[in-house]
């Protein structure tokens, strides 16, 4: 079977995050220049006389949105990996680019636009106070700042359309939150989450009058449901709620703000209707036959929508749908040149826990070996690879995967868990994970394979484990814990040492802290102490007995190198052998085009090196511009280099 290139799968796509401005006269998406993503516009009715707008030679612009006044494209853009984040402007018209947060040292976002006040953005600032965000309201095209609140503590804010703040997240000391509502210049206690709630529930947005606040509340149930209050009574409603997932999100009308359709996700992404208005929209994208897709932007008349689709076997593409006329125009694939690739089909199964939860897992086949249209089987054992999801407050989801297409074109079974601790399954599930990191999280990763192997999907001596940041840790925790189980580990900015970890936290994770000491430990009392030092890899390494890949970025704010140098010195301490890959100029995984093609060349090389998986020689064209620092164990991969 031919190789897929890794450039087709890892490489910058084509096109990508379509967008249309809230006028509906202008397009926008993401596309390369000089091999660097950046934004592009066209006028929608001429979208062949596209231009790019930004020219940025570095880190890219990975997303943006639109400013009301339709004149300018909003984005936000780090340095090196550092996620102090400046939110910078970018006129349509000739490309001119102001950053509106020129502030040394501060993380900022984008918080609101507005129909309302089209020329200007609410943006979220830490520049004041590292530990809290601070709301600022910035005119666009001259860059000035007015404070609206300053943040006396308050994990975050939910403001009208006119940026008055309404209501406030107070964290609790023992993992809850206050709801806070600002009522004649003060702040007073209107609703309270206790801390088995505080995670799956919370404020969504308020309606255009102000009347009604709309919110997810799992209170009473073990799902969040979506519901309003009426402020004026508050009185709450359940507008709509599924005992097998959380509602994961909702459609609502563009003027008033009240939900149309909401989401859920439990295998796949399901719609359900709440107004008749949209129905026929929501059952013409059914049938369109695009996949499972979402919609990216609208118009504000909301006659336009782009629509982003993606299955298994077909890379994302982006259509601009046409409401009145009922029509889907395609205005890119984001990776054309995949379409006469062997793509390999994923499957969607849900196996059950030793102790009954039910876990919703992907599994991708390589194509020669895939022979069963319905349950996954295959012809006979493969080499697995297990992949870790990132978090752990995050899920896998359905859908175009890249890292499983590369794995499985290579002759790799590829599993993802939505292991304990996972979201969007409900409260129980995601507090069954608290105090569990290197516990029953990593039980569930060890019932899955044993699933694979009984089936007989997995060969038992051939299986690896492969993860980031929570996954990362994952990894490291099974490689000490079974070391027999897993022939190689791929740790890819994965925190060691749990201490280290919590002693490290950024000062804007502060409004945080109660729900990660809930969910990780607390360092501050004895048993949690100790619990962290037995559940941290580093105080096993040791243990390990089989190859191990790290990779790390030096500028990363939440898992410091320190927790990846620490890791390699103490297996070095014990005559282990550990390859490890830094960037310089990275963080929290690798942004830059070099630098991601790099790192995944050299994860195919170690793979294949002990698995035994086919391998696409390293090229000279995916190392130009890399900043790799090769250490450890890695004269066997320096000799691989062009």
């Amino acid at each position: 079977m031919n190789l897929i290139p890794r450039r087709l799968l890892f490489g910058n796509p084509e096109r990508s995050s379509g967008g249309i401005s809230p006028d509906g006269n202008w397009l926008a998406w993401i596309a390369p220049v000089g091999g660097v993503m950046n934004l592009w516009v066209a006028p929608r009715e001429q979208p062949t006389e596209a231009r790019a707008i930004t020219m940025d030679v570095d880190r890219g612009v990975n997303s943006y949105g639109w400013s009301h006044d339709n004149r300018h494209l909003l984005y936000v853009q780090d340095e090196g990996g550092d996620e102090n984040w400046h939110v910078h402007a970018v006129s349509i018209a000739d490309g001119v680019s102001r950053d509106l947060t020129p502030f040394v040292g501060a993380q900022c976002g984008i918080a609101e636009v507005s129909r309302h006040l089209p020329g200007e953005v609410l943006i979220s600032s830490n520049a004041r106070d590292p530990r809290y965000h601070d709301l600022l309201q910035v005119e666009i095209a001259t860059g000035k700042i007015k404070k609206i609140i300053e943040n006396p503590g308050y994990a975050g804010m939910v403001c009208d359309e006119r940026f008055v703040p309404k209501f406030a997240f107070s964290p609790l000391a023992d993992g809850g939150l206050d709801i806070l509502r600002h009522v004649d210049g003060n702040w007073r206690k209107w609703m309270t989450f206790d801390a088995e709630d505080a995670r799956t529930s919370g404020p969504s947005h308020l309606d255009a009058s102000s009347e009604t606040l709309f919110l997810f509340d799992s209170r009473g149930r073990d799902t969040a449901a979506l519901c309003s209050v009426s402020l004026a009574t508050g009185q709450e409603t359940v507008i709509a709620a599924d005992q097998r997932a959380d509602i994961g999100g909702a459609i609502t009308d563009n003027l008033t703000h009240v939900p149309l359709a909401y989401s859920i996700t439990v295998e796949r992404q399901e719609y359900h209707v709440l107004d008749e208005r949209i129905r026929d929209d929501i059952q013409f994208l059914a049938d369109a036959d695009i996949g499972d897709w979402s919609i990216t932007s609208r118009s504000l008349d909301d006659r336009w929508w782009t629509v982003a689709g993606n299955g298994d076997v077909r890379p994302g593409r982006t259509w601009l749908y046409d409401r009145v006329d009922r029509k889907l125009e395609l205005m890119f694939d984001t990776r054309p040149a995949l379409a006469e690739e062997p793509l390999s089909r994923m499957h969607a199964l849900t196996l059950v826990a030793r102790d009954g939860l039910p876990l919703v897992c992907y599994l991708t086949l390589p194509p020669l070996a895939d022979v069963s249209t319905d349950d996954p089987r295959t012809s006979t054992p493969q080499p697995l690879i297990l992949c870790v999801h990132g978090g752990p407050w995050s899920r896998d989801t359905y859908g175009f995967n890249s890292q499983h297409q590369w794995l499985a074109n290579r002759g790799y079974a590829v599993l993802n868990v939505n292991f304990r601790g996972s979201t969007g399954f409900g409260k129980t599930f995601l507090a069954a994970g608290d105090g569990e990191w290197g516990g029953r999280m990593d039980d569930d990763l060890c019932d899955a394979i044993d699933w694979a192997i009984r089936h007989g999907i997995a060969d038992p001596a051939r299986i690896a484990i492969m993860g980031g940041s929570y996954g990362g840790y994952a990894v490291l925790a099974a490689m000490t814990l079974h070391p027999e189980m897993y022939a190689c580990g791929v740790d890819i900015v994965g925190p060691s040492n749990l201490e280290t970890l919590m002693e490290a936290i950024p000062p804007y994770w502060e409004s945080e802290r109660e729900q990660l000491y809930r969910a990780i430990g607390n360092p501050s009392t004895m048993e949690g102490k100790a619990s962290l030092q037995a559940r941290s890899p580093l105080n096993r390494a040791g243990d390990i007995c089989r190859p191990l890949l790290i990779g790390q970025g030096s500028n990363d704010p939440r898992v410091k190198q320190a927790e990846s140098d620490q890791m390699v010195a103490a297996m070095q301490k014990h005559g282990i052998p550990v390859t490890y890959v830094v960037y310089p100029d990275e963080g929290h995984g690798f942004q830059r085009p070099p630098n991601r093609t790099s790192f995944n060349a050299f994860v195919e090389a170690f793979l294949s090196r002990h698995l035994g998986g086919s391998l696409e020689p390293l090229t000279a064209e995916e190392v130009v511009g890399a900043t790799f620092d090769l250490r450890g164990d890695s004269a066997w991969l320096k000799e691989q280099l062009p």
